[in-house]
């Protein structure tokens, strides 16, 4: 209990890297930016940073002000975090710059929203040219709609795979890191040895999140990626076929369904799910990579693993976009560039992020210039450390190159359409009947899946 109640008052101030909806809008073309920008407080507005109270995203734009003001520069940077949900910070962004009711030059949006923002005319496009070849094709992906650049990749998130080592030496499974080939059959083989010898506290296999939230969304979508197909094509047009969705449901129902998942599950979002795992309930748990840091404040590296997710996750993660009526456009582009580039970014990674630049993990060189508690260069020379995260040679997270960076490489994208509100909600929806007390046959549930889908999404 005492690890359980550590874990959650950690949690308290860490946000899931999820998004929510509603439809799609339309307005005018962005205006070009100003050759004269109006001098004075570039405003990022942005959901809270899961690395804390005076966390990452702050330090950085504490460097570039810094930077500004020493070169003499009537810009400074300020950064407002948004309230509440994933779903209410959307909301509260697209109704500000619908209204014109918030000055705001940067937002910070989560990947899935960058089609309807774009499409709406809220945000304009930005110079190709800040997304290069450094930063990992994956994720550039994730910046584009209809052939722009309207975003620029801040930070990634990507679904993994955590496991208590202790758990499994209990159970006789030789085994001190588990392969990232693991597929779920043989997954579905370890859980069967662990049900055989039960554990300290053991009840179920694993758990993951699946409540009626974004959670739910993202775990349907792994599990249809693992049945070979994809909901919409690169446009959002929906393109999916009855017999498709019928075995992406039968996958989802095998992930998801006794023996092996514990049954909280169905009501668990990431805090929930956490906790269980931390409390011994299960072995395996699906969460995303900020949890490593965190988890490490309870474990010892003894006792706890992590690797990829079997099949292909998928990608989170949020973008920096100029919105179409800053006033002050060339310079936050400037602002964007400095908090993307190489170094910020592997602050970003020392931090607890997932960083969207492969030079973050495979340049041993690249060193953060900001402090980022527990992790740097300072850090290293002192000895002196806030956690017991296990990290490599280069001082980055012990997993950040042979088990994250792999698995951005091969993750795999919600539906990209300027109405993914409307499909995250339908998906979320109709999929709720798979984990009723009477849920119908695949067959049955991908009909109805597919005459929903085919109202939200265009074809």
């Amino acid at each position: 209990m005492a690890r359980r109640l550590g874990l959650l008052v950690v949690l308290l101030t860490l946000v899931a890297a999820c998004t929510g909806g509603g439809d799609d809008g339309t307005a005018p073309a962005p205006a070009p930016a100003s050759s004269a920008d109006v001098s004075g407080d570039i405003v990022i507005a942005s959901g809270r940073d899961v690395t804390g109270k005076d966390g990452v995203r702050q330090r950085l734009i504490d460097a570039w002000n810094d930077r500004e003001q020493r070169e003499g520069s009537a810009f400074q940077a300020r950064l407002v975090e948004l309230p509440g949900s994933a779903d209410e910070q959307r909301g509260q962004l697209l109704g500000a710059l619908q209204s014109g009711s918030a000055t705001y030059d940067v937002v910070n949006l989560d990947v899935t929203w960058v089609p309807e923002f774009a499409a709406a005319g809220l945000v304009r496009p930005l110079p190709g040219a800040l997304i290069d070849a450094d930063v990992i094709d994956s994720v550039a992906s994730t910046a584009r709609w209809d052939g722009e650049v309207y975003a620029v990749p801040f930070n990634s998130d990507v679904g993994l795979l955590y496991y208590r080592r202790d758990h499994l030496a209990q159970a006789g499974v030789e085994a001190t890191e588990l392969s990232p080939r693991l597929d779920w059959a043989g997954l579905e083989d370890l859980m069967d040895d662990l049900d055989a010898r039960e554990p300290a506290g053991y009840e179920k296999g694993w758990t993951t999140q699946l409540d009626a939230y974004e959670g739910r969304t993202v775990n349907a979508v792994e599990a249809f990626a693992a049945a070979g197909f994809r909901l919409t094509d690169d446009e959002g047009r929906y393109t999916a076929t009855v017999e498709e969705l019928t075995g992406g449901i039968a996958e989802l129902r095998r992930r998801t369904q006794k023996p092996y998942t514990l049954a909280d599950a169905v009501q668990s979002d990431e805090a929930d799910s956490l906790g269980d795992f931390a409390d011994g309930r299960t072995t395996f748990l699906r969460h995303w990579p900020y949890v490593y840091r965190t988890l490490y404040q309870s474990f010892a590296a003894a006792d706890l693993g992590v690797t990829a997710l079997p099949g292909r996750a998928v990608l989170g993660g949020q973008n920096l976009a100029v919105t179409a009526d800053s006033r002050r456009a060339a310079k936050a582009t400037e602002l964007i560039e400095f908090l993307t580039g190489r170094e910020s970014e592997r602050c970003l990674l020392d931090a607890g992020f997932a960083a969207t630049r492969t030079s973050a993990y495979s340049d041993d060189g690249l060193d953060c210039p900001v402090a980022v508690a527990g992790a740097g260069p300072s850090a290293a020379a002192t000895g002196e450390r806030p956690d017991r995260m296990p990290r490599d040679k280069a001082d980055r997270p012990a997993y950040a190159r042979p088990v994250l960076l792999p698995a951005l490489r091969k993750a795999v994208q919600r539906p990209r359409t300027p109405r993914y509100g409307a499909f995250t909600q339908t998906f979320t929806a109709q999929l709720g009947a798979l984990f009723a007390e009477d849920p119908p046959d695949d067959a049955t549930l991908a009909e109805r899946l597919d005459a929903e889908l085919r109202r939200a999404l265009p074809d």
